[in-house]
């Protein structure tokens, strides 16, 4: 046994490889495939066969592209798959693709995380609507961690479909987004908690009326008091807001709605509750909807969003429409994108940036 030769400067790596013009360039090492195609970013896929050489190694490289988080896979003979030597990769349920960033140079993203700044902290509990045992993951903007008796605000933030409660740090940036945001005085600095929003090990059990009520009971019997109790956070509802994507819009509308005396904002991207014409307003929150000027005097901002590629775009017009009929004020947002995680970016760094202007102390 031998350790010379271990410690040697690092090779140039393998895939993918980010050139300094944003070129990217994807390698894998298949000897035996017949077809290796690349399939490139989360929404606008275009299959692109990338090339042999003699050794066996399939390439391509693609670009320019614009300075922001892509996802991606290879489709080997058919069969799709992740880049094996990347270990970046977008994960929930299952392990959806692999990801790779174009930084922004001189000019960073919004996304980008650009100094030190608040943590994240992975906090259990118990939850007694599921009888499970649960994480929550709370994002700490810097100024509680410099000063930490001073009280601030709370985003409660919700996943969706498929992901998990670290998806919105992973692939939704939370921490960047927050830093920067709260750096620039863009916003007010707030604590974000994340829990898990799933029920039955299903892809979006979540979005059932039962599954909602299960996870009200949890966030307000259970994460609220815990995050309470552990943290210096304001206590009254001007200083709390609801939100969350796809799956976890759903649960921020209809929680939040339910529980006016509790949250003063409330954040929507992309639901699919809402977009398919059959929403049942006396099912998901029964009596509300009878009260348009309540709802009005306890919201200070009702935030509703979708790409304008996403099928749901249209159910959301309804939606916004419907709302405007009864009475309800709200914002709709949108923008030329999918289902996808680029939208809810920047959904989540527009959005905090109306929150508890009021009421900051």
């Amino acid at each position: 046994f031998s350790t010379e030769g271990w410690w040697k400067p690092a090779g140039p790596k393998f895939s993918p490889e980010v050139h300094d013009d944003r070129t990217i360039t994807f390698r894998l090492r298949a000897p035996q495939a017949e077809r290796v195609e690349l399939l490139f970013d989360e929404w606008d896929v275009v299959p692109q066969t990338m090339q042999r050489d003699t050794g066996g190694i399939w390439s391509l490289t693609i670009g320019p592209g614009e300075p922001r988080i892509y996802q991606y896979k290879f489709r080997i003979d058919g069969f799709e798959t992740v880049d094996p030597v990347n270990p970046d990769v977008k994960a929930g349920t299952t392990i959806y693709g692999s990801v790779v960033e174009v930084r922004g140079g001189e000019e960073p993203r919004f996304d980008e995380r650009r100094r030190v700044g608040g943590e994240v902290h992975l906090l259990p509990y118990r939850s007694s609507s599921l009888g499970q045992l649960r994480t929550a993951w709370i994002y700490v903007p810097r100024e509680a961690v410099e000063h930490p008796a001073r009280r601030l605000p709370v985003l409660y933030l919700r996943h969706g479909g498929g992901d998990f409660e670290g998806s919105w740090v992973r692939e939704g940036r939370v921490a960047a987004i927050m830093d920067n945001l709260i750096a620039e005085k863009a916003a007010v600095p707030m604590y974000v908690v994340m829990t898990n929003g799933l029920t039955d090990g299903s892809w979006a059990g979540g979005s059932t009326p039962e599954g909602i009520r299960l996870l009200e009971r949890e966030l307000i019997g259970d994460v609220i008091p815990l995050v309470e109790n552990r943290y210096p956070v304001r206590r009254d509802k001007r200083c709390r807001a609801i939100a969350g994507l796809s799956m976890g819009g759903g649960q921020a509308f209809v929680i939040g709605l339910r529980n006016l005396d509790l949250f003063s904002a409330i954040g929507q991207f992309s639901a699919g509750i809402l977009s398919d014409g059959t929403f049942d307003y006396e099912r998901y929150i029964p009596g509300v909807m009878e009260d348009p000027e309540r709802i009005n005097r306890e919201l200070a901002l009702l935030w509703i969003a979708c790409g304008t590629k996403d099928p749901r775009h249209a159910g959301h017009l309804d939606t916004v429409e419907e709302l405007h009929r009864r009475g309800v004020r709200c914002e709709f947002h949108d923008a030329p994108w999918g289902h996808e995680w680029q939208f809810w970016r920047l959904q989540l760094h527009d959005f905090a940036q109306r929150l508890f202007r009021n009421n900051h102390q």
